[in-house]
């Protein structure tokens, strides 16, 4: 990274404690509006760091989040200090999302993005039933489950590891396919994809047994059908302390009681 001060953007989740860590961080670093930033700092917790991503996608500059919440797997230790030097230093780490292509049951084709998952659940006390086609084949005529999610590399510790699905290391090139509490076939536990594959559930029984789906921050109710693919096309970089290095965590993820 250039030597060059970049003019640094602050923006905090709706908390006490991020708001006034964005105001401390804005006076001591000459903070920009986020239209002016070459670098964004997020202030908050995982689901705020998402957040931040979607809402400032397509200006194309890095965000570098510091925990002011619960989690923080996505986010960087907060300190107030040396915030320059950190960013100097920092670890650049480019995620690509998934497109869901969601067609309710009245035919009406509603578009989002994920960078953690697409998952679909069920509505009602009934259980979903979905058919899964991968590339064109169907791989499973009838799935019948309380829903099921595919989920990006840096999403796989999130509500995929919760669902049982398996951690994926960044750079493996696979998405994973898993079923939230699937009731038959009882004992599958989901797939390995390739990146490129494309995937498409259809709702059996939709007005009957009805699914929500949901990318991220875009939910969609009664649902026919779901189609989810990666969009290379898309991109973001988030920067990482190289103490906290993503790969890092999720690779010592897998190996925690």
């Amino acid at each position: 990274m250039s030597q060059t001060p970049v003019p640094l953007a602050f923006v905090a989740a709706d908390t006490p404690d991020a708001r006034a860590a964005r105001d401390r961080l804005a006076v001591r670093y000459a903070g920009v509006p986020p239209e002016e930033a070459g670098i964004i700092v997020a202030l908050g917790g995982d689901g705020f760091l998402l957040e931040t991503l979607h809402r400032y996608l397509f200006r194309g500059v890095p965000v570098y989040g510091m925990n002011r919440g619960s989690v923080g797997f996505l986010l960087n230790d907060y300190s107030e200090d040396g915030l320059t030097r950190r960013l100097m230093r920092a670890q650049r780490v480019v995620l690509h999302p998934l497109r869901m292509k969601a067609m309710t049951r009245e035919g009406v084709e509603i578009e989002g993005l994920a960078f953690n998952e697409v998952s679909l659940l069920r509505e009602t006390r009934q259980a979903a039933k979905l058919r899964v086609t991968v590339d064109g084949r169907e791989r499973m005529p009838e799935l019948t489950c309380d829903g099921a999610l595919v989920s990006t590399p840096a999403g796989s510790t999130a509500y995929n590891l919760s669902a049982h699905g398996p951690i994926l290391p960044l750079g493996a090139d696979i998405l994973a396919l898993t079923p939230i509490s699937a009731f038959r076939p009882r004992r599958w536990r989901g797939a390995l994809l390739p990146h490129t594959a494309r995937i498409q559930f259809d709702v059996l029984e939709p007005s009957k047994r009805p699914v929500s789906a949901v990318a991220d921050f875009t939910e969609v109710r009664d649902v026919a059908r779901v189609e989810i693919s990666e969009d290379r096309k898309v991109a973001c970089t988030l920067l990482f302390d190289p103490e906290m290095a993503l790969e890092e965590r999720i690779l010592k993820e897998q190996f925690t009681p």
